[in-house]
């Protein structure tokens, strides 16, 4: 059996955002040791509002507590072809939880929303987007892909990953870094998405994934082999032990899959 990736539950939301922010740290001063920047890819959901928990915590103290705002390029891991203030987008979410509550003093992420010139073409959003991917982590015939130093997503009840739904023809896409989906079978159908090769490649992948209502999928995910065909599943399969579930109790309340005790 090839390695696993890393399950965590805590009792409750407030010590997962602790220890989530404990990780994010991590991951960030690794990717400022490695290019002076940290590369992170955001999903929507209930995520922004648990990072928020996480990252907007005043410091505790030395250098190893310290959320360094400005030196974050943050990309969405999957958007919805719509305006950047309708209720719909991830980025109004992520502005609306996180963005706008950052102290002026912690200096402000660089963030990469769609163009909404494209909202009518989601394969030309794609493409521009990707271009975007292609700026920030050097020609596309330079690197086969793009490594992030964290993806943070989330998992939705059927097993769906950024905009990658199960049976889907785009989990087969090998080629583009991001990609459009018109049928997506959750509303809105118009998206665009990092493609299943990005998220794996990535330096770590974090998911969270809280509440009973997540405990079904989480089961089948973790404990059958129907689940590790599901998204989730194909980016455990592909990510490794590159992978950190960060669950309360309730999520994972029936999973056989064994925890792991700390980062």
């Amino acid at each position: 059996m090839g390695k696993q990736p890393n399950l965590y539950a805590f009792n409750d939301i407030s010590t997962l955002a602790s220890t989530l922010r404990t990780y994010v740290i991590q991951c960030q001063n690794a990717g400022f040791e490695r290019h002076g920047v940290f590369k992170v890819a955001v999903s929507g959901g209930s995520l922004p509002s648990t990072l928020a928990k996480a990252l907007l915590e005043p410091s505790q103290g030395g250098s190893e507590d310290v959320v360094d705002f400005a030196k974050w390029t943050i990309f969405f891991a999957d958007e919805r072809a719509v305006p950047l203030d309708h209720a719909d987008s991830n980025y109004k979410l992520l502005k609306e939880e996180l963005l706008d509550k950052i102290p002026n003093e912690r200096g402000q992420p660089n963030v990469h929303a769609i163009d909404v010139k494209y909202l009518d073409d989601v394969q030309e959003m794609a493409d521009q987007y990707q271009e975007a991917l292609m700026q920030s982590f050097a020609a596309k015939d330079s690197v086969k892909l793009p490594i992030f130093d964290l993806l943070l997503l989330g998992c939705g009840p059927d097993g769906h990953t950024c905009s990658l739904f199960p049976n889907h023809e785009l989990l087969r896409e090998s080629d583009a870094w991001v990609a459009p989906i018109e049928d997506s079978p959750k509303p809105p159908a118009k998206r665009i998405t990092l493609s299943l090769p990005v998220v794996t490649h990535g330096t770590k992948i974090a998911f969270v994934a809280t509440g009973a209502g997540k405990k079904d999928i989480m089961k089948q995910i973790f404990d059958t082999e129907e689940g590790r065909s599901l998204p989730c599943g194909l980016v455990n399969e592909g990510g490794a032990d590159k992978v950190s579930w960060f669950t309360d109790s309730a999520a994972v309340e029936g999973v056989a899959f064994p925890r792991r005790g700390g980062l």
